[in-house]
């Protein structure tokens, strides 16, 4: 290779060829000098490398820091020679830790920080979720064994975090034994029986859990906010429900109401991310455009469905959910909390976090005060 063939480009160390090959087109070649030594190699050179200027330079780059980066086990000899035995013992355990953390991160460079900082985080997030899905494989077999029935209803504004809690909490069970339900659009048969009989084909039997994603809650909060249900309607509701779930908990169902309330910021930030994320895009609808334009609305329903329908057999668990993985874990110490399962692992803290696990009195002395949630 004659260095006269080829000629300086506007980067230092990246040359190219004064002529170009009939196939190959023109050639690049990085060549540079680092501790005393000169390094030349030709970038790329095939039919299908067909390489530009930019992607010559990210060849060079990768290149000189494969040279430039000095192995870490070449370091003690080379930088350490007139450290003290503790240094060098102390600066070895850092290299260890340090070739260690790379092996497993590999190549973090190329990944954009934040996002190797939220994975990182989802893995401890998941760690400390998994003891208590432990319990709740405790409670299952508990709940089987005893022949009991086990309803909880997931509630809150659109984005609020219902989804992935359920799946979070179902991670790990039998899904013999448990369903979740998410009930569409009432049908014209439907809308002429009587309002709670489309969720009662749903109930479980005994030794089952029955997850309702969304719940006949919709009848206190969207259904009267879009019209789809009369105020009468909506008046009878609220005067019957109560009344419905103490009838079913005095038959022995166990019923658990969670109501995420996420903020509005969040909330707006949460669809932000599904209108610009092609991975989410499919969760976000019509009805999600206009659930900040109609926030006071739905405080408006979410206050008075609190209000009127926590009673003492059925009470409203409020969870805030601007961070996911508080409230989930939140979210399956409720769960966990309703039944004095065999074989608790008392070791783990089943204790309410009250920044998280907020009661309904303070949920609405706050949205008395501010609309917030």
């Amino acid at each position: 290779m004659n260095l006269s063939d080829f000629e300086k480009t506007n980067y230092s160390g990246l040359y190219i060829s004064k002529a170009a090959h009939p196939a190959f087109g023109k050639k690049y070649i990085a060549r540079f000098q680092y501790d005393k030594k000169r390094y030349v190699k030709v970038l790329g050179y095939t039919k299908k490398d067909n390489l530009t200027k930019k992607a010559a330079l990210t060849l060079l780059q990768k290149f000189r820091d494969s040279i430039v980066n000095t192995p870490e086990e070449e370091i003690p000899t080379q930088k350490l020679k007139n450290s003290s035995p503790i240094d060098v013992e102390k600066n070895q355990k850092l290299m260890e830790e340090n070739k260690a953390l790379k092996s497993i991160l590999g190549d973090f460079k190329d990944v954009d920080p934040q996002v190797l900082k939220d994975g990182i985080q989802k893995i401890y997030d998941l760690e400390e979720l998994k003891q208590y899905q432990i319990e709740l494989i405790k409670l299952q077999n508990y709940l089987e064994a005893q022949n009991l029935r086990m309803i909880i209803l997931f509630e809150g504004r659109d984005a609020s975090g219902k989804g992935g809690a359920i799946r979070r909490i179902t991670r790990y069970m039998n899904n013999k034994h448990y369903r979740v339900v998410a009930l569409g659009k009432p049908t014209d048969t439907q809308k002429n029986q009587w309002f709670f009989q489309r969720y009662i084909q749903h109930f479980p039997t005994g030794g089952e859990i029955v997850l309702f994603d969304r719940s006949w809650y919709n009848r206190a909060m969207v259904e009267p906010i879009f019209g789809f249900c009369t105020k009468e309607e909506y008046e009878i509701f609220m005067e019957d429900v109560v009344n419905f779930e103490q009838d079913l908990v005095r038959q022995g169902m166990i019923l658990i109401k969670l109501y995420f309330s996420v903020s509005k910021d969040e909330q707006k930030r949460r669809f932000d991310r599904r209108i610009n994320d092609p991975l989410r895009q499919w969760k976000f609808s019509e009805v999600d455009m206009q659930a900040q334009d109609l926030w006071a609305e739905f405080s408006e329903k979410k206050y008075e469905m609190l209000r009127r329908t926590s009673s003492r057999a059925a009470p409203w668990h409020v969870v805030r959910s601007d961070d996911k993985h508080l409230a989930r874990l939140e979210a399956m110490k409720i769960i966990l909390n309703s039944v004095d399962y065999d074989g608790r692992n008392y070791a783990l803290n089943f204790e309410a976090d009250e920044n998280i696990n907020i009661s309904v009195q303070k949920e609405l002395m706050q949205m008395r005060k501010s609309q917030n949630y």
